[in-house]
């Protein structure tokens, strides 16, 4: 199993990732992705795309990075997304405290649910101390820390607003149009990859927690009463779950079953969550996670986001350690009533009934000539809250008088002149505000997963190598073409071959620097799954017109004739093809390396 100095050094001297700004000193929480690690996340955010998107038959849209604060008021950000704050007095050093416990502390794995009182006993009661300069961290406040980046829009103090803190929000501000795009027809999801900005009290662990990030998420809004999910496609796949009961136990285990076992059992509670779990879990396997370091988590009511009624995570073991690499939360009505309410906006969809319904309906008609005069600017505020009051509870109107609030103050209404009555009214339909069902990747945490989950070590040749098994779908680059001496036939058919390759829409490399040996270890480093050597062999020899195709896992190799390189490298790289390197071992000639085709 890789450690973490392992990911780090090798991202940093093969052009993965790296800290920024070093030049200048660096800022905690901000990486820079090298060539290959841009590729390698592209390619990451590409399957993403093929399936959450294109698959599922939703659209993409790009929002702003930057956004009001009246968005974020109204989603609750400005109040509710916080973390666990502790300072040192001594040094002035800011820390994670639920970090601190989770590090220190056996058996706890998530201090984030139990609160500020009882992490700051924990912190008093094992006697934690600064990580920067060791002083007690003992008797010291713990406190919650807004994590959003605070700007301003326009010259001067401008508009207050905020960098993201998720991508989700762009999605709900825009739903009255995207509910006009698709027609006003439920359900319908939409995508968005792009950058979220957090600013973390202690970033750590490479580009595990960091304070520029990149998002995939996928917003469905549903009718919670008729729309169910084609849960029959994925109620086979297999799962590897741990729910609250079983945390919560103290012999907790993991629960091995399917998601159509499990929402059958209730563990997972809605059909919508467990469908979107069984798409992930093919698709992480299809992306290169070791199924067998992987596991959906549900989260405990302590840690639960302010939006959602149940939430489960997908979690990779890193180094030891489960991280967060996705959320699947149920964000019910909350995100579109609380826009709807703070806006001048409705974020509702109009459902249409089979048939016109005759319905008793409460309404009131305040006597504006009777309430301006006595309740002057607050007259027509008063109206609209006596209109929603008939609405809510009609009985209020059968006492003489009746009362409603207006920015904090109660006002009483006699009630002839709210003159309230019951009316039959013919409806085609009603409006209803969607629900919202989110999966929430994370795509750094994702590459970062790959990484290590891809790392390996083994013996060729006699020598010692290191390796990256990525999937071939997102590795950085998919072929990498060699001659192996410098002599003029041989660039030749090189040059053809690499622009074939390339002009057919492969990633291709190409190196004629130092030994063979040492070409095939370079490509090996970042995960290039086949190198194609050009030799004298092949132009001279009882094949002609031949190359050598290396397979990156097993060191074993073939020779192909050149003609049919570019469509055996093609189906080998095509996640949707079945031609495998073993098909190309029983067709062609397999050259003697000395490493085993078995």
């Amino acid at each position: 199993m890789a450690k973490q100095a392992d990911i780090m050094e090798l991202s940093k001297r093969r052009g993965f990732f790296f800290g920024s700004n070093e030049v200048y000193g660096g800022v905690a929480g901000f990486y820079t992705f090298g060539p290959q690690g841009a590729a390698l996340k592209r390619n990451v955010e590409s399957a993403w795309r093929d399936q959450f998107t294109v698959r599922l038959g939703n659209d993409e849209i790009e929002a702003p990075t930057i956004m009001p604060e009246a968005v974020f008021e109204a989603s609750g950000h400005l109040e509710g997304f916080d973390d666990m704050l502790v300072e040192c007095a001594e040094c002035g050093q800011s820390h994670r405290a639920d970090h601190l416990i989770e590090d220190n502390v056996a058996g706890i794995e998530d201090a984030e649910a139990l609160g500020l009182e009882a992490v700051g006993e924990l912190i008093a009661e094992h006697e934690l101390e600064c990580p920067a300069c060791s002083a007690s961290l003992a008797g010291e406040p713990v406190e919650d820390f807004n994590l959003m980046f605070e700007t301003s829009i326009g010259p001067g103090t401008g508009q207050p607003g905020y960098m993201r803190p998720e991508t989700a929000q762009g999605i709900f501000v825009e739903f009255p149009r995207l509910r006009e795009y698709a027609r006003g027809q439920l359900p319908f999801g939409v995508t968005q990859i792009g950058p979220a900005y957090r600013n973390e009290i202690s970033p750590r662990r490479g580009i595990i927690r960091v304070r520029e990030f990149t998002q995939a998420e996928l917003e469905q809004f549903i009718d919670p009463e008729e729309d169910e999910p084609p849960l029959a496609t994925v109620e086979d796949v297999s799962v590897t779950l741990y729910p609250v009961p079983e945390q919560e136990s103290e012999n907790g285990e993991y629960i091995e079953t399917t998601i159509g076992a499990a929402v059958e059992a209730g563990t997972i509670a809605s059909p919508w969550v467990a469908y979107f779990l069984g798409i992930a879990q093919e698709w992480y396997e299809r992306v290169g996670v070791d199924m067998d370091r992987f596991r959906f988590r549900q989260h405990l009511p302590g840690e639960r986001a302010h939006y959602a009624s149940d939430c489960w995570d997908a979690e990779a073991e890193i180094s030891g350690n489960w991280i967060e690499i996705a959320g699947f939360a149920y964000r019910g009505d909350y995100d579109l009533s609380k826009h709807g309410k703070y806006s001048d906006e409705r974020f509702t969809v109009f459902k249409r009934y089979d048939e016109p319904q005759t319905v008793e309906k409460a309404v009131v008609d305040p006597d504006m000539s009777a309430l301006g005069p006595k309740f002057g600017g607050a007259a027509a505020q008063i109206a609209d809250e006596l209109t929603a009051l008939a609405e809510r509870d009609p009985s209020a109107f059968d006492a003489e008088t009746v009362s409603v609030e207006v920015d904090g103050e109660r006002y009483t209404v006699e009630s002839d002149i709210a003159n309230f009555s019951v009316e039959e009214q013919t409806e085609s339909g009603e409006h209803i505000t969607p629900h919202v069902v989110e999966p929430s990747f994370g795509v750094g945490r994702t590459v970062y997963t790959l990484l290590e989950h891809a790392y390996s070590e083994d013996e060729v040749d006699g020598e010692e190598r290191t390796y990256l098994s990525l999937a071939p779908e997102v590795a950085p680059t998919d072929v990498a073409v060699f001659p192996l001496v410098k002599e003029d036939s041989l660039l030749g058919l090189s040059s053809d071959i690499l622009r074939e390759l390339r002009s057919s829409g492969l990633s291709v490399t190409y190196d004629e620097s130092g030994s063979i040996g040492r070409r095939y270890r370079r490509q090996d480093e970042i995960g290039t799954a086949f190198c194609v050597t050009v030799d004298r062999d092949g132009i001279e020899g009882d094949e002609p017109n031949t190359v050598t195709v290396r397979e990156r896992d097993t060191a074993a190799q073939v020779r192909v004739p050149a003609s049919e390189l570019n469509t055996e490298l093609s189906a080998l790289l095509r996640s949707e093809d079945s031609r495998s390197f073993d098909d190309l071992i029983e067709a062609y000639t397999v050259v003697e390396t000395g490493v085993s085709t078995e």
